[in-house]
């Protein structure tokens, strides 16, 4: 199964990183594990998540909106310890709208990209493209940025909505 729930019997409740109605804080859960399993188009790049991701943000700069080819990306945000990276990635390096890095990696046979970096802004922390999971399950947005750059007909479920990126 593409993405399936995983117990972990000795570690019923845990405290994780997440993004709630103050910011990021840290949230003690009880429930299993789950393993998520996100892939390139061909496969060869994927990366495995344990748990929830800290926070999902749609992003509609114009960036996200070239990298997918649609009106917004879908992004994932993952702790380290929470990802493994499989196969091999080529990178893309460049400045964010906000004057940080960003490097992306990306499969070198299909092009696509799987998962990225932003260390001046989130450092140590794994981005993974919400639409690499193909999982109904993963979680809606939390956070909408950048929506100063934002479709007019696009109306995203997250709880804050940010002209730019917060810090």
């Amino acid at each position: 199964m593409e993405n399936e729930p995983m117990t972990d019997e000795t570690t019923p409740s845990r405290t994780r990183l997440a993004y709630g109605s103050s910011g990021l804080t840290g949230q003690t859960v009880t429930a299993p594990v789950r393993l998520r399993r996100a892939h390139c188009c061909c496969g060869a790049l994927r990366a495995e998540a344990t748990d929830e991701p800290i926070f999902v943000a749609a992003c509609s700069c114009q960036q996200c909106q070239r990298r997918t080819g649609s009106a917004f990306g879908m992004n994932t945000f993952w702790l380290p310890e929470q990802v493994k990276i499989h196969g091999e990635s080529h990178r893309f390096s460049r400045i964010s709208d906000r004057g940080g890095r960003v490097i992306f990696h990306f499969c070198p046979q299909c092009g696509s990209t799987v998962h990225w970096e932003i260390p001046d802004l989130r450092p140590g922390w794994v981005v993974i493209a919400a639409g690499a999971f193909a999982d109904p399950q993963l979680p809606p947005p939390m956070i909408s940025v950048w929506e100063q750059f934002k479709h007019g007909w696009v109306s995203p479920l997250a709880t804050d909505h940010f002209w730019e990126q917060p810090e």
